[in-house]
């Protein structure tokens, strides 16, 4: 999800609730600790040179539960983010602590943020050998065993 759409999903809610893909919630009492501008240079296993330039919201919950960030107040870190920071129409990735620290992507069900899961990925197929395309298996789930015990097919 793009910054300008995180705006314009803020300005149609009454509270801002962030949730898990699992369906678990962010404490409601979380806190926007940092909006960032985050920019990775690396290079890929293949020796490419990458560049990925996201917005970043850290959420942290504390112990002060009575704690409740609104929707104008959101918007107007954001807005703040944005003239300080040069901010762009980029991405926005969360961070938030589960068991560690984890990236998210950002999701919207029209009433709650949603916390999407990343995933890695080799940018580099073709120099790692790795196929594009996923095989396809072929499943005998009928009950009966098309390979021996001791062939190493199953």
């Amino acid at each position: 999800m793009k910054l300008s759409q995180v705006k314009e999903n803020l300005t149609k809610l009454d509270n801002v609730e962030f949730q898990l893909e699992n369906g678990k919630y962010v404490p409601e009492n979380f806190h926007v600790t940092e909006v960032g501008l985050v920019n990775r240079r690396f290079i890929d296993c293949g020796g490419t040179m990458r560049n990925e330039t996201v917005v970043n919201f850290q959420l942290w919950d504390a112990n002060d539960y009575e704690h409740r960030l609104k929707p104008a107040k959101l918007l107007s870190i954001i807005k703040l983010s944005e003239e300080l920071l040069a901010l762009e129409d980029l991405e926005v990735e969360v961070e938030y602590q589960n068991l560690t620290i984890g990236r998210y992507g950002l999701g919207f069900n029209g009433k709650q943020f949603i916390l999407t899961s990343k995933t890695t990925a080799c940018l580099a197929r073709d120099a790692c050998g790795v196929p594009n395309v996923k095989q396809n298996l072929s499943l005998n789930l009928r009950g009966k065993s098309e390979c021996s015990p001791n062939s190493g097919c199953c």
